[in-house]
């Protein structure tokens, strides 16, 4: 998925991969994302929603976020091609 409103420089492709409700909100444990170039991580989080209305959307707006195994605490945080973007819901547990 491309947004025109970013940078025209070339696309970027992220794997995504969710974890437990993340997972089973959106139906599949990993998928391949193809972004504008310049995309943040906002960008990949809006995209994921238009490619799972529903029940995922919930589970973003609670969610944390790794890059490449680092989390992230900036969603304005550049992704750059081959990223891994992990979901993680809220867990509970102690």
């Amino acid at each position: 998925m491309t947004s025109p409103s970013l940078s025209s420089s070339s696309p970027v492709t992220v794997v995504v991969r969710y974890f437990a409700s993340a997972r089973a909100a959106a139906g599949t444990e990993e998928e391949k994302v193809e972004l504008a170039g310049g995309a943040t991580v906002a960008d990949a989080v809006q995209a994921l929603r238009e490619l799972h209305p529903g029940q995922l959307s919930r589970v973003l707006d609670a969610a944390s976020f790794l890059v490449n195994e680092v989390a992230v605490r900036d969603r304005g945080r550049a992704l750059s091609d081959g990223s891994h973007l992990d979901v993680l819901p809220p867990f509970a547990g102690g």
